[in-house]
């Protein structure tokens, strides 16, 4: 059985919802997800690939046919809880502006530099970095504090980056670090995660 669903106009996370009740309710062997942009495109594939399906993209005009086929004996995989077995904290970090505080954004911006390079500082623990709203101007060519959250992402904590703001701010071929993720992805790591700090 193939499903198709046009997704065209909608913004984060629906895409990606629309596709994970399709896949969960109907178990299409096919499912091809019409979205026009690209932080769409990039969430179903992701999606769509957690869920042990092969994906494809299509470009048509403006608009991207994600589809994901089921191979023979494909079993969709539960979510990733990455905690380490020795039972150690997970914390994410979410990051909603590029600088910290009220007032000065001079000092604000050094204030955000200062923190990013001590976050290393949680060890182990530092598990998620979340970029929503200014905070994705972070992550994008140019920014002072790029340098910084690249080499967290090479020590192994894991970056994200929504893609909504990106498409929002005009930046997602801009974006130099981290994985461009959707509301569903934010929200599951919320849950994950022992403790969330807003920046």
């Amino acid at each position: 059985m193939t499903k198709e669903i046009d997704c065209r106009g909608l913004a984060c996370p629906a895409p990606v919802l629309q596709t994970k009740e399709a896949i969960e309710k109907e178990h299409p062997t096919v499912i091809k997800v019409v979205v026009d942009n690209e932080a769409a495109k990039q969430n179903v594939s992701r999606f769509m690939g957690s869920q042990g399906l092969e994906v494809s993209v299509e470009r048509e005009g403006s608009d991207f046919h994600v589809i994901g086929k089921m191979g023979e004996g494909t079993v969709a995989e539960a979510p990733v809880d990455d905690k380490p077995e020795t039972g150690q904290k997970k914390i994410m970090v979410m990051v909603a502006n590029d600088c910290m505080g009220h007032g000065d954004d001079e000092l604000g911006e050094k204030l955000m530099l200062s923190f990013l390079k001590t976050l290393k500082e949680m060890g182990d623990e530092l598990w998620r970095l979340v970029f929503v709203n200014n905070g994705v101007k972070l992550t994008i060519e140019g920014a002072d504090v790029l340098p910084v959250i690249q080499e967290l992402e090479k020590e192994g904590v894991h970056i994200l980056v929504c893609g909504t703001c990106l498409t929002h701010f005009d930046l997602l071929a801009q974006k130099q670090v981290g994985e461009t993720t959707n509301m569903l992805d934010i929200v599951t790591a919320m849950q994950l995660a022992d403790k969330v700090i807003n920046i």
